[in-house]
């Protein structure tokens, strides 16, 4: 594991920040990909806050990596202008976090449309977007989500390419969800990927469950990202959180949740922080 810097959506964890930190303390975690703490979203923290957390969060010898914002989670033919407000707020929140990255997405298009008549409005979104970002040292990365115009691999190369201020975002899972062979996807993106995100999945159904446990490749996919100097990865557990748990294996019900299912959000996380560690 030498070299990788190891990140989580900690909120995955707990809603606090003081959950969130035991949460990657205890899993040796060098820090944050920050997405909700405190039941604030990241684009909304005030400056205040976000120095706050960043002081927490490095007496506790962690970082924000990456603010795991939803910028870019709203529909192509929505109202632009106030969205790319959030946007100069987010960044002066990562300037205040110590954040070198921004995750951010490519627009939902319409259902029942072909999102190639959308490419040129992505891209014009997805530059101004760019433009606001420039010369602010922190980066803005895709990443390729379900229903999106950037949801499938072909696409998510044709913005990464034409916008080649944006860095890429790999999320095995996703792809999953959406079809893709990740290794497919894998051999046309991994030029421009960034950092990974890590999650597994099911073709059949999308369940997401631990790091090489399905169908996304996940260990072949990192190996290859580190051999290549890849040195950045997110967890992001998204696994089954089962209240009765517990009770159920004591009935022998099991199977009724499937074998990926945990009593708590914390024993998720912990799992997913493990299921990463094993394979590498």
């Amino acid at each position: 594991m030498s070299g990788i810097r190891i990140y989580a959506f900690a909120d995955e964890a707990s809603g606090s920040l003081e959950g969130q930190i035991a949460a990657m303390r205890r899993n040796g975690l060098q820090g944050v990909e920050l997405r909700n703490v405190n039941g604030v979203n990241v684009s909304d923290l005030t400056i205040a806050q976000a120095k706050e957390i960043r002081v927490a969060l490095e007496g506790e010898g962690l970082t924000v990596w990456s603010a795991g914002s939803p910028l870019g989670k709203i529909g192509v033919k929505d109202l632009f202008g106030p969205h790319l407000e959030k946007l100069k707020r987010t960044l002066e929140v990562c300037a205040a976090l110590g954040a070198q990255r921004i995750r951010m997405f490519s627009f939902y298009t319409p259902g029942g449309e072909d999102p190639a008549d959308y490419r040129q409005l992505v891209l014009d979104r997805l530059g101004e977007m760019a433009d606001c970002a420039e010369g602010t040292g922190i980066r803005l990365c895709h990443e390729n989500e379900k229903g999106i115009y950037g949801d499938n691999a072909a696409r998510c190369l044709d913005l990464l390419t034409a916008e080649p201020r944006l860095g890429g975002v790999f999320d095995p899972a996703n792809f999953v969800q959406c079809g893709q062979d990740t290794l497919a996807a894998w051999a046309l993106l991994k030029d421009r990927i960034d950092y990974l995100h890590i999650k597994d999945a099911f073709f059949a159904d999308g369940r997401v469950v631990p790091a090489g446990k399905g169908e996304g490749h996940v260990p072949e996919i990192v190996a290859d990202y580190l051999a290549r100097g890849g040195t950045a990865v997110t967890v992001e557990p998204h696994l089954t959180v089962f209240a009765g748990l517990e009770a159920l294996e004591k009935e022998g019900g099991r199977s009724a949740v499937g074998a990926f299912a945990y009593p708590s959000a914390d024993a998720a996380f912990d799992a997913a922080c493990q299921a990463l560690k094993a394979l590498l």
